[in-house]
Formats: C-alpha cells, structure tokens, sequence
C-alpha cells in the first residue's frame, strides 16, 4: 500500500489556523488532500493532527484521520521525521503494510499532482534510493552571500568566492518543503537521512515553489497560485 501521511497540527504561531485558513476558497489543508486524492498515487490519504477542528475539515474533504496525534508530537519542536514515524507505527500495528509513503505539507497549494507521480517514479525505479523530495535552485550564488559587520559594515561570506563569475561556481539547491517520498524503514531508522547519500533531489521551477510563514507569502501564493490555474491540466491526473 502507498500512503500519503500529511501533518497538520493546530495551535500556529505566525498565521493563526494556517492549515485551514481559507485559501483562494477552500481550507489551505483541502489543496493537499485535493493533490494527493488527483494523483493516483496513493491507497489511502492520512492527516495527522492533534486538533478536532481540523479533523473535521480533513475528513469532510475525503481524508482520513485514523488517530489524534498526542500532544508530546504536537509541540514547536517537534520535526516531521517523528510525526510520519508515528504515523507509520500505527499503521504497522493496525497490521497495515505500507510499501511506500509519501509525507505531504498541509501548505503546498502549488504542487502538481503530476510532480508526486515523478517522485514516485523516481523512487520505485531504483531500489538503492531511500528518498526523494522537492527541491529548487537558488536564485542568486549562496557563495557570493553578503553579511553585514558589528559596525554595520559588509564583507563577503565567503571572500573565496565573492569574486568569481557566478557560471564558475557550484549549483546550490534549498529543500522546496513540499513533499518527501520514502521506504518506510528508511523513515523509521534515524540514521539514514532525507538529505544524505540515498536522497534524490526532484527539482522545480522557481515559480511552483513558495514558503507560506508570514501574510506576505501568503499573498504572493494566491497571486501566483491564480495564475498557474490558468496552465493547470483540469480533471483526474492519469
């Protein structure tokens, strides 16, 4: 079985209930069950959260909310690796196999059902890889970074390479925070690391990538989420 764990706990900080706030006219949490579902990808799609409120809204929208994830997972410190990990837990003792999962941020209005169907592709074809995730190209050379001095002055963060033609330079990439497709033992053993040897990089164009932390990105995802739905192929994904 192939399962889609997305984790969606109540209580944020920055934009209050940004797992359901609405978003272009539904719950921002509706767009990633919504992905998930026109994929195809997968057998069952699980919310993981500690709030009733957005149980409800996840169950209403065709997900399911097989447990209420326990306060000790709940908190500002706890990373995604130990919610999909619980997650996969319960399956396991509900004597549910999952083959593979794929761990899906509640806040991803930009993804494409056909960028989790490349994943798994990516995945299921090479039996060595543990991962694969969404990434993007950083606009601007890290390398060339500016930093600003004690005395509010700047100097280069790397002075090495401050100087160098940004072609002469290695391609660096930053975690897009969309989705995480995995073995379930790779997840369960803390050893083996998304971002390590056996992680496979999916990379997207910049313009389907968006942080959503503040009310300013917020903004700017539904600008650009409005206009890619002018280039979205409509129907079920096949």
């Amino acid at each position: 079985m192939r399962v889609a764990i997305i984790p969606a706990r109540g209580g944020s900080k920055r934009i209050p209930n940004k797992n359901i706030k609405d978003f272009c006219g539904k719950p921002m949490l509706a767009h990633a069950i919504d992905t998930a579902q026109r994929s195809g990808c997968f057998e069952r799609v699980i919310v993981s959260t500690d709030c009733p409120e957005i149980a409800a809204i996840a169950t209403h929208y065709g997900a399911d909310v097989p447990f209420m994830r326990p306060a000790s997972l709940a908190d500002d410190y706890t990373g995604t690796t130990a919610v999909v990990c619980h997650a996969l837990s319960f399956l396991e003792a509900q004597n549910v196999t999952v083959d593979l999962c794929c761990c899906l941020y509640a806040t991803t209005p930009l993804l494409q059902a056909v960028t989790l169907q490349q994943g798994l592709a990516q995945l299921a074809a090479d039996a060595s890889i543990d991962f694969v995730f969404s990434a993007c190209h950083f606009s601007f050379p890290i390398q060339r970074a500016l930093i600003q001095t004690d005395c509010g002055g700047v100097a280069p963060f790397d002075s090495a390479s401050i100087g160098k033609r940004s072609q002469d330079l290695t391609p660096t990439y930053h975690d897009a925070g969309q989705f995480y497709w995995g073995r379930p033992a790779a997840f369960l053993d803390p050893a083996r690391s998304v971002f390590g040897a056996s992680g496979r990089m999916l990379v997207l164009p910049a313009h389907r990538v968006q942080d959503i932390d503040t009310l300013e990105d917020w903004c700017r995802a539904e600008l650009l989420y409005q206009l890619l739905q002018q280039d979205e192929p409509q129907g079920d994904v096949e």
